[in-house]
């Protein structure tokens, strides 16, 4: 069955919306802690500028207006022109969820809240000093082709001519780039005038429709202020998908050429697009190296269908299975440990357990993937109960078996749920209680043991266990005159039906959540365990197998 090309791009063009957006909630998290810098800021703008890019060539409108009013306000920080404070920080965060509402609603998924995000957008437009609905948050994104002779005003009155020869790849095409985005960051720098160079147009019969023929000669007049490196700066996240010479004022020849030539010996062939799903396995391989033998390996990732995968892991069992069958044949003949056979075995063994080792490596997959859907979650649940919360994560490098990274999303949602709703005070209660104000989810995973070791803990007001008890005894979960120990009370919140909340909400209160949590858990293969302590909070600890696909046996 044909693929239809497009499709395969747009899909391929949503995987990476997915990076994007976690790159830009990543970023946007750094400044809002102040661990970012000058290049978090670029960083946060190339994500928003590289989704609005994408989503123009397919024709997504909502998404391309909401990036462009988003993209205004990053380029005013970028710029310096304003400051990324908490409370911008704040607002650019809860641009990056409504950014992320459109992405799905384009994949096909629930409808973005237009109120919602109407309002976002008219804070960024009132940030950004944009007069609401005019100006440049309120003008239509072009994305059409480039005219012969291009003129961008605001001339900069600055002295010095540099030449800027660009052709794109179809790489960058690929990559849902734009040339004429590019010439528009060049007019930040100064005075552009650019024109089209069309001597690689050919006849119609040998036209190849994926392959770009036109060239973009650009000269830039700019100030002192402007070197070489800035102007790089603006095709850094195209490069390599480019063919880029800068001749600075009053320089002949082109200096970079033997430079540019020996990066782009390491790209690789354009091949045809495959078909690719939304539970794609990322593969890591390394490029074969330049004809020169001097540029080192360039690490990079190939996208595999899942199935195809699942499909491998399948007949590799089958392999395992097969080798121990023989080697037990082997032995009820009768045929020596030491003979030619044996031997043979032993390789054979060690050959298919190192086969299954490696492609149960290939399935695994960094926890990062659950925990950066927290961030958001965090957010609206702080709003919801009027609590300050700040979440930090640790060990989203942490692989796990892809089986155990799908169905570790539901029980830690509801346990950052719970942790905020019952775990944390007020910020009034948590001032009267000598803590800051804004209290603190610390969500941790890693490898302990041969399990994955997950932990959830907030500095709240820990579990009350007279509280938790007399619940217990009113509704008959335990009796009267029970005699339990602290760890004890601690699990009645495991009981199905339980609740401390004294009123129901949006949030809690309906009694399923840690009885749901426990239930997944076990289902994993996996356990919880609580440690409380009054007045300092709570730590819930998740310990699970790394991998349901494999499970070693023995033959008795």
């Amino acid at each position: 069955m044909s693929v239809d090309p497009m499709e395969a791009i747009r899909a391929t063009f949503f995987q990476e919306c997915d990076e994007l957006l976690s790159d830009l909630e990543a970023g946007l998290l750094d400044l809002q802690t102040g661990a970012g810098d000058g290049e978090t800021v670029n960083a946060v703008f190339r994500a928003v500028h590289s989704v609005k890019g994408g989503a123009g060539a397919f024709g997504l409108d909502d998404l391309v207006r909401f990036a462009h009013v988003f993209e205004t306000t990053l380029d005013e920080v970028r710029t310096g022109r304003l400051a990324a404070g908490p409370d911008e920080t704040a607002l650019m965060l809860r641009a990056a969820d409504v950014l992320s509402d459109h992405v799905t609603a384009a994949k096909g998924g629930p409808a973005v809240d237009q109120t919602a995000a109407a309002v976002v957008a008219g804070e960024l437009e009132r940030l950004a000093g944009v007069e609401a609905g005019g100006g440049a948050a309120d003008e239509e994104p072009d994305f059409g082709f480039v005219p012969a002779a291009l003129s961008l005003d605001e001339p900069s009155g600055a002295t010095g001519e540099w030449r800027v020869r660009f052709t794109p790849l179809a790489a960058l095409y690929r990559n849902a780039n734009d040339g004429l985005l590019l010439l528009r960051e060049l007019e930040r720098l100064g005075d552009v005038e650019a024109r089209l160079d069309m001597d690689a147009l050919t006849g119609l019969d040998a036209f190849d429709a994926e392959t770009p023929l036109l060239t973009f000669q650009v000269q830039l007049t700019a100030g002192p202020e402007v070197d070489e490196a800035r102007i790089r700066e603006v095709f850094e996240f195209v490069e390599g998908d480019c063919d880029l010479t800068i001749t600075a004022p009053d320089a002949g020849g082109d200096a970079d050429t033997e430079a540019l030539l020996a990066r782009l010996m390491l790209e690789a062939t354009p091949v045809e697009a495959a078909p690719v799903t939304a539970a794609e396995t990322p593969v890591a391989v390394a490029a074969a190296p330049s004809s020169g033998g001097g540029e080192p390996l360039v690490q990079t990732t190939i996208r595999v269908d899942l199935e195809r995968v699942d499909r491998l892991i399948d007949l590799v069992g089958e392999l395992v299975i097969n080798q121990a069958m023989l080697a037990q044949r082997v032995n009820e003949a009768g045929l020596a440990r030491n003979g030619a056979v044996a031997v043979g075995l032993d390789d054979l063994e060690q050959l298919t357990r190192e086969i299954q080792d490696s492609v149960m490596a290939i399935r695994a997959q960094p926890v990062k993937s659950v925990f950066q859907r927290m961030p958001r979650l965090v957010r609206e649940v702080a709003a919801a109960t009027g609590k300050r919360v700040r979440l930090v994560t640790d060990g989203e490098g942490t692989e796990v078996d892809k089986t155990v990274i799908e169905r570790l999303s539901e029980p830690i949602t509801h346990m950052i749920r719970n942790a905020i709703d019952h775990g944390l005070e007020a910020p009034e209660a948590r001032h009267a209680a000598g803590k800051a104000e804004e209290g603190t989810v610390r969500l941790s995973a890693q490898h302990r043991s041969g399990r994955i070791v997950i932990e959830v803990a907030d500095d709240g007001r820990g579990i009350d266990r007279e509280r938790v008890r007399a619940i217990a005894v009113d509704r008959g979960v335990i009796a009267a005159d029970a005699v339990l120990t602290d760890e004890e009370i601690d699990n009645l919140i495991f009981a199905p039906g339980f609740s401390t909340a004294e009123a129901v909400s949006d949030i809690s209160g309906r009694g399923v959540g840690m009885d749901v949590v426990k239930r997944s858990i076990q289902a994993l293969g996996g356990r919880i365990v609580i440690t409380s302590r009054p007045g300092l909070g709570s730590t819930f600890t998740l310990s699970l197998p790394l991998t349901l696909a494999v499970l070693d046996g023995m033959v008795v």
